[in-house]
């Protein structure tokens, strides 16, 4: 009876934190996760309050989070929004991805953390935030911006790409031979492939299946489906998070949206409990070491992803304001560099790689909003400095300038 008294009030103490943090969060206009991170590291070894009995249940709470962080964000797209992003904006994927993942990759190697780090630390340093950006663009009231349809390609394409990306870094992680992992991979891809193909053709029917008019049977249903196929995935060492994300790519019309808004309370309780689970795992005294490095990679990845989206975007023909402005918003990384490194930590393949991580989402998170809202008029100012005034001709009033252009749609 003691030990059930002290769990309730340990995890109570817990939620309460969360939820009086994600106020705090919400009254300033940042996002959490750097606040739910710090919580982690408060409540664990090292901290100020380390936690006892339910550190185990946090564990399946942080489990269920990424999940469910999976799924939601599968339901955000149709299969047929996924082919057509594919088609036309995989150029802007791979551009993406070798400009952000490479110096998560070089930072390993420069550390001596070996191959499978590398490959870990490029995907924390690739994978940008889509919770952050939503929030950040509904912030910035740039929802009809035209150059967020660009940001949002952007988004998705490393959302897909993660279905390809997290079963080859839990096939490194479990330590399998070139034969097991290259049967895992193509086991992930020829899942993913059939998913798609079967909600193309026969995605009304799936949703008509899963859909229901009460709330309670619905919820039941998509929440049972997805931990039963997360599983399923997880036995097939493929990965849990990919198939919580296949499942919500299958999901589309009124079950898409009666699941989203159902699962939406539940994902942000979890995900903040996930967290928490990382910041449990990184010893605070451990993030001093590591901060020089997570700095200096935090100044060139934000580099490199506004030059993604200013690159991205000006293949789209949008203005010079709207290139910086798609560029400003890409900085932010958040959940899934966590749930990568996560990963890492977990398997205990490099001590150091967690709290790296946790600094470097730190900065990033925190800095990622700035960036959207000053990119541009900072852009703006100093390539306005370096411009020199155009000559003029003619007198009075008739004077004009030669190099004056058409005024330029941001």
């Amino acid at each position: 009876m003691h030990s059930s008294a002290r769990f309730l009030i340990e995890f109570g103490a817990i939620i309460l934190a969360l939820g009086l943090l994600g106020r705090f969060a919400a009254r300033f206009q940042f996002s959490p996760i750097p606040l739910y991170l710090l919580a982690g590291l408060a409540f664990g070894e090292g901290g100020l309050l380390p936690l006892g009995t339910s550190e185990e249940f946090v564990a399946i709470g942080a489990e269920i989070g990424v999940i469910l962080l999976l799924l939601m964000l599968g339901l955000e797209y149709s299969a047929s929004d996924l082919v057509s992003n594919l088609k036309t904006q995989y150029t802007a994927g791979l551009v993406d991805a070798a400009l952000n993942a490479l110096p998560g990759a070089a930072m390993a190697l420069l550390l001596g953390w070996g191959p499978v780090a590398a490959v870990v630390l490029a995907g924390v340093t690739w994978i940008s935030s889509s919770g952050v950006i939503a929030k950040v663009l509904g912030d910035l009231g740039r929802l009809g911006n035209r150059e967020t349809p660009v940001i949002l390609s952007v988004l998705v394409l490393e959302d897909l790409s993660m279905a390809v990306y997290l079963p080859i870094i839990t096939a490194l992680l479990a330590g399998t031979g070139l034969a097991a992992g290259s049967l895992t991979l193509a086991v992930a891809l020829g899942a993913a492939a059939l998913v798609l193909l079967v909600a193309v053709r026969y995605g009304r029917h799936i949703s008509r299946f899963v859909s229901s008019d009460d709330p309670e049977k619905l919820l039941l249903v998509v929440l049972g489906l997805t931990l039963l196929v997360a599983g399923l995935a997880q036995q097939l060492q493929v990965s849990a998070a990919v198939g919580a994300f296949l499942v919500g790519i299958a999901l589309s019309g009124e079950a898409a949206e009666g699941a989203h808004s159902l699962l939406s309370p539940l994902r942000d309780l979890f995900a903040a409990v996930f967290f928490v689970f990382f910041g449990l795992h990184t010893d605070p005294a451990s993030i001093p070491p590591v901060l020089l490095p997570a700095l200096a990679l935090a100044v060139v990845t934000a580099g490199t992803k506004i030059a993604t989206g200013y690159w991205a975007a000006r293949r789209a023909g949008i203005s010079a304001k709207g290139r910086w402005r798609a560029g400003g918003t890409l900085v932010a990384r958040g959940e899934f560099s966590i749930v990568i490194a996560g990963l890492a930590v977990t398997a205990g393949i490099e001590p150091s790689l967690g709290p790296l991580a946790t600094a470097y989402v730190l900065i990033l998170v925190i800095v990622g909003p700035l960036t959207a809202r000053y990119t541009e008029p900072l852009a703006t100012l100093l390539t306005g400095r370096r411009r020199k005034p155009a000559p003029v001709t003619g007198t009075g009033e008739n004077l004009v300038s030669v190099a004056e252009e058409p005024h330029e749609v941001a």
